[in-house]
């Protein structure tokens, strides 16, 4: 089913739209509320960058158990006639971290969030990448709006809320800010309001977003961290560098070249399940049955088991590390080994009228992140801390200002030097694997879009306690024979299902260039929309 948001505000209610874009600007996100922001920049005039900004606030106040101002944020994008380049918004732990770290203390409350990026990543692409046209307190406007006056709980976001009210009824300071009055999960239908998180974004829309690093919010969250244990200091936040430019990893897929995102990120391992499946003929691909699942299952394994044996080898200079991984030479070799046939995160994607594409993932990891919020500010922490491994000596180990571990895989595909598909998902682990097949069964199946988006899922994850491979399929595969690859198949969680889908698979957000022109799909396991801007306003 589409959810489209026609670019016209009538008697209040955004008109629902089938109607493909062509010259216009197209918007995807989590929550129709962000959609309609960003299409609202856009109309104004504003460029992909600008809508993205509008948008990435927005959700931060209609999917808050999913991003935020207290999370990161990572970027690519490409402007018409030039190569693709990332925005690194990777975050970074505390400077000031103890000699001995409690596990448990980084898995949620007050230590377990790395020093919040967000807001930088985005002021820095607005004042480099914006169009120049409106200002940094007109892209935060809409999300004022938002926290002030509220938006409506969708079925996902009740099931998120439902989800998690136990471990939020545990926090300190988060239930009033999550939860209704007498302590249950608000439902489905219910109005939001947040009223502290519009202050704190209206002072942000003020005095820009120094405030947050250096201002009276900076001051608000070091005296949330001395009255509750936390580690970020005023140094952390006044010393959070710009985010990198940085060149993005890339493969060849049929005749186009997907980007994605470096390390510390996980594009690179999403772009090895592709490598791997751009060795097989596309026919052996095409067909939606058991033979595709099959070989999506085996690229996945090996892909997920290659970043669990032999994790990047360094998180600056990787570019020799990983161009071998990516090679021909080494997809080759890992599909000859084929057997023969027998947390929560936030993504959308913006193309504006000039054709320049972002693809924005960002998170504040698990549902609701730390469980913890600040008072007098209204938004909830990342909990990122728990990403680093307490073994030292490898990649990922903690350490002052040492970078999380992440799965984002924001992504840009590319033909003869022009944007054709731009796509992301949320989901942990769990995004490589969407991601991946998303792009392969547009390439391949070739139904669209929305049909992309829409199909069935599997992923493969390599278990943590007996370090078997585990397959979990999101609907049943007649003919697909997992014993037979010698994988284990796992039941996944049936928390989130939607729609006859399963939320536990992702939820792509993307823009394919197809004969009507730039097509959008909103992933219908989630609460999002897509939404084309009316560019003769």
């Amino acid at each position: 089913m589409r959810r489209h948001i026609a670019a016209t505000l009538v008697a209040g209610l955004w008109c629902v739209s089938s109607a493909f874009a062509g010259p216009a600007g197209v918007v995807t996100s989590a929550s129709p509320e962000a959609t309609a922001a960003g299409v609202e920049i856009l109309e104004r005039g504003g460029n992909a960058i600008d809508a993205a900004v509008a948008v990435q606030f927005a959700l931060g106040v209609t999917e808050p158990a999913m991003s935020g101002i207290g999370g990161q944020t990572q970027i690519i994008l490409k402007r018409p006639g030039e190569a693709p380049l990332v925005i690194n918004g990777t975050s970074f732990a505390p400077g000031n971290l103890p000699d001995q770290v409690e596990p448990s203390d980084l898995v949620t409350g007050w230590r377990s969030m790395t020093v919040p990026s967000t807001v930088r990543v985005m002021d820095f692409a607005h004042r480099h990448y914006g169009s120049g046209t409106l200002d940094w307190a007109s892209l935060l406007a809409p999300s004022v709006r938002l926290a002030e006056g509220g938006f409506v709980i969708g079925q996902f976001r009740a099931k998120v809320y439902a989800s998690q009210a136990d471990a939020i009824r545990k926090s300190s300071t988060a239930g009033e800010f999550a939860l209704m009055p007498d302590g249950s999960p608000p439902p489905r239908g219910h109005v939001l309001r947040q009223p502290v998180l519009a202050a704190t974004l209206r002072r942000l829309a003020e005095f820009g977003a120094e405030e947050f690093y250096t201002g009276e919010i900076a001051r608000q969250i070091v005296a949330d961290m001395q009255a509750y244990g936390g580690w970020i200091t005023a140094e952390d936040l006044a010393s959070t560098p710009d985010p990198v430019v940085m060149a993005p990893l890339k493969t060849n897929y049929r005749d186009a070249e997907v980007y994605s995102l470096p390390p510390p990120a996980g594009g690179w391992v999403m772009l090895l399940a592709l490598s791997m499946l751009n060795e097989i003929p596309a026919d052996r691909l095409s067909a939606e049955d058991a033979g595709r699942a099959d070989l999506l299952v085996q690229a996945l394994a090996r892909a997920h088991r290659a970043r669990h044996d032999m994790p990047e080898s360094d998180l600056v200079h990787y570019e020799a590390d990983i161009a071998a991984r990516l090679s021909q030479e080494n997809a080759v070799e890992l599909v000859k080994g084929f057997v023969p046939p027998g947390g929560e995160t936030t993504h959308f994607s913006v193309v504006d009228r000039d054709g320049m594409v972002v693809s924005v993932t960002a998170s504040i990891d698990s549902y609701f992140g730390s469980k913890v919020v600040s008072p007098k500010l209204g938004f909830f922490y990342n909990n990122y801390m728990q990403s680093f491994d307490l073994e030292p000596g490898r990649p990922f180990s903690l350490k002052p200002r040492g970078m999380a571990y992440s799965s984002m895989s924001s992504t840009i595909a590319t033909r003869n030097g022009e944007a054709i598909l731009v796509l992301g998902s949320p989901g942990s682990e769990r995004i490589i694997s969407t991601v991946a097949q998303t792009v392969s069964h547009w390439f391949d199946v070739g139904q669209g879009i929305e049909q992309s988006v829409a199909a069935p899922r599997v992923h493969v994850a390599v278990d943590k306690r007996d370090g078997r491979d585990n397959v979990y399929q999101e609907v049943p595969v007649e003919g697909l024979d997992i014993a037979r690859l010698g994988l284990d198949s796992v039941t996944p969680s049936d928390t989130y299902i939607q729609n006859g889908l399963n939320a536990y698979f992702g939820g792509v957000h993307a823009l394919a260039l197809e004969e009507s022109g730039w097509t959008g799909a909103a992933d219908p396991r989630r609460d999002g929309a897509v939404g084309y801007a009316d560019l003769r306003k």
